[in-house]
């Protein structure tokens, strides 16, 4: 019997800016139904890598197939949430509008809108806790507010694949934890949650597979396989900080793991 296609396959995907390469030759493919987590440096690519997948930046070489095709065949079903900072908040939108918008890309394009999406929409919201708040100005939201808006605007489009930018990036602890809580949520019903990450002593915590990437990729797996201090030291170059510490919380991971 054939393995199912993977809901994310990359091969040997370049992307260049000005003639000059930000990721390299790229080759990997994900496990169907985990979270997980894109890390690296500063420049490392991975917004980049986002935004190829999405095909919002021409590819130098390579290809992204999502479940086996192009990702034209497939957009219905991914979803994706860019960084806040590329999103213009003070578009006179209320919170409602902006998360039916995620049901645009499941109609086709003669039909208007229905009840039925616009109960959607509501359930999107009370999900992240934000219906109370549907028809509030987007410009009025904190910035953990407006994190949990565009995540909505993803559920509402009923994806199967989530492409996250920094998620949990600007937001308060409650929030936090309420996104995590919703990825497990999504994570027990199949669908695939993929996030850029930068919060690395919360990979362990949060992600059941990690991406490690600088311009090339250096490793991708399991994170209690990959996420280990000899694939950071190579990412971050020899450069972080904070490898002392993480490589003990590694080594106390482990030792609980092995005497589980």
């Amino acid at each position: 019997m054939p393995n199912n296609p993977s809901p994310l396959e990359v091969h040997d995907l370049t992307v260049s800016y000005h003639h000059r390469p930000v990721l390299w030759g790229v080759d990997f493919t994900i496990p169907e139904g985990k979270i997980i987590s894109i890390v690296g440096p500063n420049g490392a690519g991975k917004s980049t890598l986002l935004k190829a997948v999405m095909g919002l930046l021409p590819l130098s070489s390579g290809y992204v197939k999502i479940y086996g095709e192009p990702l034209q065949k497939k957009r219905s079903i991914v979803a994706y949430v860019p960084q806040r900072e590329e999103v213009d908040w003070d578009f006179p939108i209320n919170v409602l509008d902006v998360v039916l918008m995620g049901r645009y890309g499941r109609l086709p394009f003669y039909r208007r809108l229905r009840e039925e999406d616009t109960a959607l929409a509501k359930d999107a919201l009370n999900q992240v806790g934000m219906l109370e708040l549907q028809n509030r100005q987007i410009s009025q939201l904190s910035g953990g507010q407006q994190q949990r808006v565009f995540i909505a605007r993803a559920l509402a489009q009923q994806a199967t694949v989530y492409l996250m930018d920094e998620p949990f990036a600007g937001v308060d602890a409650a929030t936090e934890k309420a996104i995590v809580t919703l990825f497990e949520s999504l994570k027990s019903q199949g669908k695939t949650v993929i996030c850029v990450h930068h919060d690395l002593n919360t990979v362990i915590e949060y992600f059941d597979w990690t991406i490690l990437i600088n311009l090339r990729l250096v490793a991708c797996g399991p994170t209690e396989e990959v996420f280990n201090a000899d694939n950071l030291n190579t990412t971050y170059g020899g450069r972080l900080g904070l490898l002392a510490e993480i490589t003990e919380r590694l080594r106390q991971s482990e030792w609980k793991r092995r005497a589980e």
